[in-house]
């Protein structure tokens, strides 16, 4: 480093463009590439052309409790990163389900500090065990999407300390080699010059590797370099370069602050293997047959059973209807930077198709239509006129109209960020996609385009769309997550094949290569009203019905919180008719957060199960795997309940009032009832809970297998303090472990409990009171059919 200039090293601080870091030879610094995650690996392209492994979302990782198991998933994703050249991962999020309507509520892993902190540092083990960084964000208090760039949270030391900053505490202890700093403000400054940064990561926690921003979030030269942000991301145009070179030259930022800001970068370069001399990873990439089983069985044992009356698993039928739009469609994951183009998607229908063979008739129907917007359009029905193959033609064309790029792409969604094919960003006014598409049935079909700005269609050389579409909000993100749709209707006789060509038009002056476009069709359908109706005769003929409802990318996203708890559409009335159709109906909530719902007979919880959805989904409705999931967070039974819920701002702010009362915490102080309770789960055996005594740093649970199988318990310890002189939570989540037990089989669960469990943040500092706490160890926040007490501090301690 000492070889470097100033410019150089002040270079080594933005990123080269948006997903890789400079390169510096002098220094034998090869270029560094981070990839978005957590449920997959993405790579430098956002597209069909760079699949990845779709595993578990994060809700899905918390509800199985597993700490190995979510390590062996964040290994299976260096060896992804690694086959895709990527060095820095930009997970886990570990900001906290404080409000159900968070729309990255999904992404996040859970409503509680301790749990959020076991899974998020066994993520991040998992991922630098096979030599690739993690990122652990968004540092901090970015809870929910709302003006999520400049709201200003107001949250209380002790909740700040004890509840948001827990699981980042835990995480950077243990030796995460990346930080993200939040778009968010916390008491009016914004995070990429938080002074905690410097206070609490670097010289309270010890933090010895890279913060940096989130994308676009530094704001200022000075205020965030002398703040402790690392790197600002992504390049090459920042407020840094040479104005933070400049402002060095005037002495408003110490060159050693510079010179630790490259050293920290250079350590996470050597971490990685991208700088001379060090070893780095080897890890190779795993199986196609080794993703395909990990990912199917972190799916089911995520799967929360939260009712069942005796209907599962599904006894031996002759006639099975699947019904419902989350059946008919895999929806494996939220929407935002979160997203990855997936290997390939089981959908519930498949999976079941597969497990059922022919031995059992199945039938099928979507029953209602939850969104109006439309699908791309399908890869089967369009191919590129320029070669034949499957697919569509893009083009890149200047103001003359000259073709400056063009590639072959098999998808009608595409997005561009950082690159337009090679194509200079400056010369381009206009995207073109063209194609041939060949109608499946005759009738009138949907034709359109989805975007922000000026779209333009025709069909055989004839126009038939000309329209600005504008952005549903000012959230970039949610404009490429959830943009608006202008749509046509063609009529078409089956088997016709006609031209195709989109055009999209740039706003003048644009200079950064990034746009999402997509071509959208829709073949003639039924009426909802048909389609529901036929939905229930269905389920009537049928010996037993597995309806699928749940949300998408339109609900929950990055960009923008959801508006309600409401299942989207008439899927609420398509769970009554078919429930009233037939009673022996298994409803699957397919959601990556919390919805509220009709009551039925049998409920599962599947949230937003990754590529294998469908294979799992059929192991565990057959009885083949265990439902192994608790519930990570709170599921109401009514929107009303809910203690901590909206997440709008008012003038600017957003304030935390609720303190540390957060998730069960808040439920169990307002006394209101949810639907199911922090913890709870079903399995498919019972399980009887036969003594617990103190063990050393912990306490040793016996547990018996009382049912007829094998299966899977989560020994949860939660302390209180009645009578505390502290204003604590009624009970708080103290420790857990995972039992596995054959029928009639006693096991001894050990759990440990960490002493910060039995702390409270009090005038600067970690504080414990005198006296003992009492634990409650049992199956959920409020079933805890054992108690010990737990010995405290004695006078003088």
């Amino acid at each position: 480093m000492k070889d470097l200039t100033l410019e150089q090293k002040v270079r080594l601080l933005t990123g080269e463009d948006f997903w890789s870091l400079y390169a510096e030879p002098a220094i034998g610094l090869r270029k560094i590439v981070v990839s978005d995650g957590p449920a997959g690996v993405r790579g430098n392209n956002w597209d069909e052309r760079d699949r990845s492994a779709n595993i578990p979302s994060p809700t899905a990782l918390a509800a199985s409790w597993d700490r190995a198991l979510v390590e062996r998933l964040g290994r299976l994703l260096a060896a992804e990163a690694r086959r895709k050249n990527v060095d820095v991962l930009l997970a886990p999020t570990v900001n906290l389900h404080r409000s159900p309507l968070g729309g990255r509520h999904f992404e996040a892993f859970s409503e509680d500090p301790l749990l959020s902190a076991e899974l998020g540092a066994a993520y991040v083990r998992g991922v630098q065990s096979g030599g690739v960084g993690a990122t652990v964000k968004h540092f901090v208090a970015n809870d929910s999407e709302t003006d999520r760039m400049s709201v200003d949270v107001t949250v209380d030391d002790r909740a700040l300390r004890e509840v948001y900053l827990a699981p980042f505490e835990r995480i950077v202890r243990e030796g995460v080699w990346a930080v993200m700093a939040a778009y968010n403000q916390v008491a009016g400054v914004t995070m990429t010059e938080s002074p905690l940064l410097r206070s609490i990561l670097q010289e309270e926690w010890g933090f010895d590797g890279v913060v940096m921003s989130d994308w676009f979030a530094t704001r200022s030269t000075v205020a965030a370099a002398n703040a402790a942000l690392d790197l600002a991301m992504p390049g090459p145009d920042s407020p840094w370069g040479a104005a933070l070179v400049a402002a060095v030259r005037a002495g408003e930022v110490p060159e050693a602050v510079i010179d630790d800001k490259v050293e920290r970068l250079l350590r996470l370069a050597s971490r990685v293997g991208a700088l001379a001399g060090s070893a780095g990873s080897a890890i190779p990439p795993a199986p196609a047959v080794e993703i395909a089983a990990l990912s199917r069985e972190a799916a089911a044992r995520g799967m929360v059973l939260v009712r069942n009356d005796g209907l599962l698993p599904l006894p031996p039928v002759r006639r099975l209807a699947v019904i419902g739009p989350n059946a008919l469609h895999a929806r494996t994951m939220g929407g935002g930077s979160a997203s990855v183009s997936p290997t390939y998607t089981v959908t519930p229908l498949a999976g079941l198709a597969a497990a059922l063979g022919d031995s059992v008739e199945i039938v099928s129907a979507e029953g209602c239509f939850p969104s109006e917007k439309l699908d791309p359009v399908p890869l089967e029905q369009i191919v590129d006129p320029a070669d034949g193959t499957p697919g569509l033609r893009v083009r890149f064309l200047s103001a003359s109209g000259a073709v400056l790029a063009e590639e072959h792409r098999e998808s009608g969604r595409l997005t561009y960020l950082g690159s337009f094919a090679g194509a200079d960003a400056a010369q381009v006014t206009a995207i073109e996609l063209s194609a041939r598409f060949t109608a499946a049935v005759a009738g009138e079909h949907a034709l359109g385009a989805a975007g922000v700005g000026p779209f333009r269609l025709t069909v055989d050389g004839h126009d038939v769309l000309d329209q600005v579409i504008d952005p549903p909000g000012p959230d970039l993100v949610e404009a490429m997550m959830n943009p608006g749709q202008a749509v046509t209707a063609v009529r078409l006789a089956a088997g016709q094949t006609v031209d195709v060509v989109l055009t999209h038009s740039l706003p003048p002056g644009n200079t950064f290569p990034g746009a999402m476009l997509r071509l959208v069709a829709a073949a003639p359908r039924r009426t909802e009203d048909d389609e529901l109706s036929y939905a229930e005769s269905l389920a009537a003929s049928a010996d037993a019905v597995v309806v699928a409802v749940g949300t998408n990318e339109e609900v929950e996203s990055e960009g923008y919180d959801r508006a309600n708890l409401a299942l989207p559409g008439r899927q609420d009335e398509l769970v009554r008719r078919v429930l009233a159709a037939n009673p022996r109906t298994v409803v699957v909530v397919n959601s990556g957060a919390p919805v509220v719902l009709p009551s039925a007979p049998a409920v599962l919880l599947t949230w937003f199960p990754g590529m294998e959805a469908g294979h799992a989904l059929a192991d565990v409705l057959l009885g083949v795997a265990e439902p192994g999931g608790r519930l990570p967070t709170t599921w109401p039974a009514a929107e009303t309940d809910v203690p901590v819920y909206s997440t709008r701002p008012v003038d600017g702010g957003l304030t935390y009032a609720e303190s540390i009362h957060v998730g069960h915490r808040g439920w169990l102080r307002s006394g209101a009832s949810p639907a199911w309770w922090f913890g709870h789960g079903l399995g498919y055996t019972t399980w009887s809970y036969e003594t617990v005594s103190v063990a050393g740093d912990g306490v040793s649970v016996q547990v018996r297998n009382t049912g007829p199988r094998a299966g899977r318990e989560v020994v949860q310890v939660y302390a209180s303090r009645p009578g505390s002189a502290v204003d604590r939570p009624v009970r708080w989540l103290a420790g857990f472990a995972v039992a596995s037990a054959g029928p009639g089989e006693t096991v001894t669960v050990e759990v440990s409990l960490p002493a910060r469990a039995f702390e409270h943040w009090d005038a600067g500092g970690w504080a414990r009171e005198e006296g003992s706490f009492t634990l409650h160890v049992g199956r959920s926040v409020v079933d805890t059919p054992l108690e010990v007490e737990w010995p405290g501090l004695k006078s003088g301690e």
